[in-house]
């Protein structure tokens, strides 16, 4: 079972707490941008096999929403962190490279 810890309230929750909102760090595209801009932003996603960046919300306790970094393969987590980040920080990045040190990075 997944277990992810919230960065707002601390709790170490259980995947029947959160609510997965799918890929975490997407360029959004709303009113006024290109239809080819907005058709990607609907429908094109990275599903790696390996680290992903995910957009978790704790709905069984503060309700906020939160950014996680796992393998896809094990299910590892190697950090979460608030919402509020554009990219992932370095601190993450930083653990992720210290367990895969050939993993060609963010983006």
């Amino acid at each position: 079972m997944l277990t992810l810890q919230c960065p707002y309230c601390g709790v170490m929750a259980d995947e029947t707490e959160l609510h997965a909102e799918g890929e975490a760090h997407i360029t959004r595209f709303g009113p006024g941008s290109s239809d080819e801009d907005f058709e990607t932003y609907l429908f094109e996603r990275k599903n790696p096999k390996g680290v992903h960046f995910e957009r978790w919300r704790h709905t069984g306790g503060c309700g906020k929403f939160f950014h996680a970094a796992r393998s896809t393969l094990t299910l590892e987590v190697y950090a979460t962190y608030p919402a509020q980040t554009l990219e992932p920080p370095q601190d993450v990045i930083d653990a992720i490279k210290a367990k895969h040190p050939d993993w060609e990075g963010y983006k």
